[in-house]
This record gives structure tokens, C-alpha cells and sequence, in this order.
């Protein structure tokens, strides 16, 4: 079967070679809104194209890590369903957790790519040899980005880079026979 999705050449290049990536989770993995219960526990919403695209990427050996600026249950019990074992949470700067990741894995940023949507995550973008941020990222890290998704954080954004990641890495035609058969 041939594909149905497409990405430039170069671009595809560029993301050869990744092993690991770092996500950020407000306005990336949700569409950035907070929802607060009247006990004041704090709501997310997550799309399941990003968790299915995020088990995908484990199954083409690439490692997802996530690091975020907050910490909640409804948040620990999406990334432990998804298999997710590389996480740091409230953490705002993201350099180091990253640098942490990277050193537990064997790996430098030249493996490395990263998803963010604001300033926290530039430090980590800029490291990383691939960067992606969603359309409704802020504008000065649609800038560092190597690749903007064509749709908003929390809404397939994630996947969609996850897909980018699984065409370059040789293993999206390989894992999209599986569900064929």
C-alpha cells in the first residue's frame, strides 16, 4: 500500500536519526486550556491520535520523554497508559531535564528532537537537531521550529509529528502494514 501522507524530502532529512522526543504537554499534548473541578483539581484534555501516535513512535524505537511545567494526576495516569517511563514534571526549565533524559538513554542532542509551544521549551528546541511546534504555538517558537504542524496543539499536533518521525525513521509504511493485515 502506498501512503497517503507526505513529507518534504529535506525535511525528512533533517529528522533522520532521532531516537528520542521530548514533548512539552500544555498547548502540545492539550489544546493549552485549563480546567480547574470545583474541588480545584485540575482537568486535561487529551486526543487520542497524539496517545496512538505516541505508541507508534515506541514501536518505531523511537523513545517519547515528556517535560512539563505542572504536575497532575489526570496527567500521570495519561502518560502511564501510554507506556510513557521518561517523564519530569514541574519542571520549568526543561534544559537540564532534558540533558538528564539524554544522559539515561546514551544519547545526545544530535538524536534528540523536541515539541514545545512557548519560551519555556526554547532552550530545549534549540538544542534538539529536529524542532516542531504546533500552529497555535507563540511566534518566537514557531521561529526556532524546524517544522509547525499544519494543526493545533492538543489537537493531533502530536501525532502529526509523531508520523513526520515514524516517515523518517523508515518505519511508518512497516507499523501502517501491521494494522492491514
Amino acid at each position: 500500500m502506498q501512503p497517503a501522507i507526505h513529507f518534504d524530502p529535506a525535511l525528512l532529512l533533517k529528522a533522520q536519526g532521532i531516537r528520542v522526543a521530548f514533548f512539552d504537554v500544555d498547548g502540545v499534548l492539550t489544546d493549552g486550556g485549563l480546567l480547574f473541578s470545583e474541588s480545584g483539581e485540575t482537568l486535561k484534555r487529551f486526543n487520542t491520535l497524539d496517545g496512538h501516535g505516541l505508541k507508534l513512535l515506541q514501536k518505531a524505537g523511537i523513545t517519547p520523554a515528556v517535560i512539563t511545567g505542572r504536575d497532575s494526576r489526570p496527567l500521570r495516569k495519561r502518560l502511564e497508559a501510554l507506556g510513557i517511563v521518561h517523564a519530569h514534571f514541574g519542571t520549568e526549565d526543561k534544559r537540564p531535564a532534558a540533558e538528564q533524559t539524554l544522559q539515561t538513554l546514551g544519547l545526545d542532542w544530535s538524536q534528540a528532537a523536541a515539541m514545545g509551544d512557548d519560551w519555556p521549551d526554547l532552550p530545549m528546541m534549540r538544542r534538539a537537531a529536529f524542532a516542531c511546534a504546533p500552529v497555535n504555538a507563540h511566534v518566537e517558537v514557531r521561529t526556532a521550529a524546524h517544522y509547525i504542524t499544519q494543526v493545533p496543539g492538543g489537537f493531533g499536533a502530536v501525532r502529526e509529528f509523531c508520523d513526520l518521525l515514524m516517515v523518517a525513521s523508515g518505519r511508518y509504511v512497516n507499523l501502517l502494514d501491521e494494522y492491514l493485515r
